[in-house]
């Protein structure tokens, strides 16, 4: 009995807010699991239709989101006419709409189903440095419906490991993950204490390892451009390709207007070991502008790109 006490008056003295996000957790896992499991008995086609609805209202309440959003984009866009602006802004929210209810869908989505859905280019020569014991890198962003993008590498029938921000209910990262690893893709947690050797490991067994470098986040970071504008992000993924020799490969996904999702994979290079993992961190950057520049739409606006985080900022070398 007497046992007992410490473990409950631990538990009373738990942080309300973490008591509230695991309740918040646990109700959404389940919300998640029963709407996917009604989603996915719906067409394709009617779930995008729904989502698209979803993500209209959405445009409509998220005022605080709309306006960070409206922020970034007459930031990244001045020339742009303010109803140009607010219009690409409801897109973006409709585009996110549909992603999502893509994503509850995803579990239906089969090599056959892919190819149906899903136009992939540039894939061999990946795959052939692959199927040869190398490491591929891919860089990418949050464009187009990501999770579609990884789910589709998956059923490559390649090792494919995506380094992932933990959020913090953790059943949503549970969700996210059970869902990807249905092809095969495994699932690394940034902040896990053991995600460095697996990160190496995911390379040296010959795989596919992707990073999604176009977020603000905690870690260590320098600023590059983005539209123009200083921005931090995340330079670990390029001082692990200047470290390990593995081969680079950008990808991104959009959904076309002829209702496919099309991927394209860049052709493979590789840095050198004398590579200034700022300058390669510049120039990935680069090619998630030119990809956000095509379908703007289908970018994540509301995202607080330009935030300062002093704490996680690199300092530049010296001159």
């Amino acid at each position: 009995m007497e046992s007992s006490k410490p473990a409950a008056s631990e538990n009373r003295a738990e942080d309300p807010a973490k008591r509230r996000r695991r309740r918040r957790g646990r109700v959404l896992h389940v919300i998640l699991l029963a709407f996917a499991a009604v989603v996915r008995r719906l067409p394709l086609r009617l779930a995008r239709a729904i989502g698209f609805l979803l993500g209209s209202l959405t445009s409509i309440v998220a005022r605080r989101e709309r306006r960070i959003a409206l922020q970034n984009i007459t930031r990244a866009f001045p020339e742009w006419s303010e109803r140009r602006r607010r219009a690409t802004i409801r897109a973006m929210f409709r585009h996110l709409g549909m992603s999502l209810f893509e994503i509850l869908w995803l579990p239906n989505v089969d090599v056959p189903i892919r190819d149906r859905t899903t136009v992939m280019e540039g894939t061999a020569p990946m795959l052939d440095i692959v199927d040869r014991g190398g490491g591929v890198i891919v860089f990418t962003g949050h464009c187009g419906n990501w999770e579609w993008l990884a789910f589709s590498t998956g059923l490559l029938g390649r090792p494919v490991s995506v380094l992932q921000r933990e959020r913090n209910e953790a059943q949503l990262n549970r969700f996210i993950t059970e869902t990807r690893a249905r092809a095969g893709v495994r699932t690394i947690d940034r902040g896990s204490t053991a995600s460095g050797r697996e990160l190496i490991y995911s390379l040296r067994r010959g795989g596919i390892l992707a990073f999604l470098i176009d977020q603000n986040i905690r870690t260590e970071s320098a600023k590059v451009p983005f539209f123009g504008v200083p921005a931090l992000t995340p330079i670990g993924p390029a001082k692990l390709v200047i470290r390990t020799g593995a081969s680079i490969v950008t990808a991104f996904i959009e959904r076309g207007a002829d209702g496919l999702q099309h991927i394209r994979f860049s052709e493979p290079w590789t840095a050198s070991r004398d590579e200034d993992p700022v300058a390669l961190t510049a120039r990935l950057t680069h090619e998630i502008e030119n990809q956000i520049r095509r379908v703007p739409e289908q970018w994540v606006w509301f995202h607080e790109r330009w935030r300062e985080r002093p704490e996680w900022e690199v300092a530049p070398p010296p001159v």
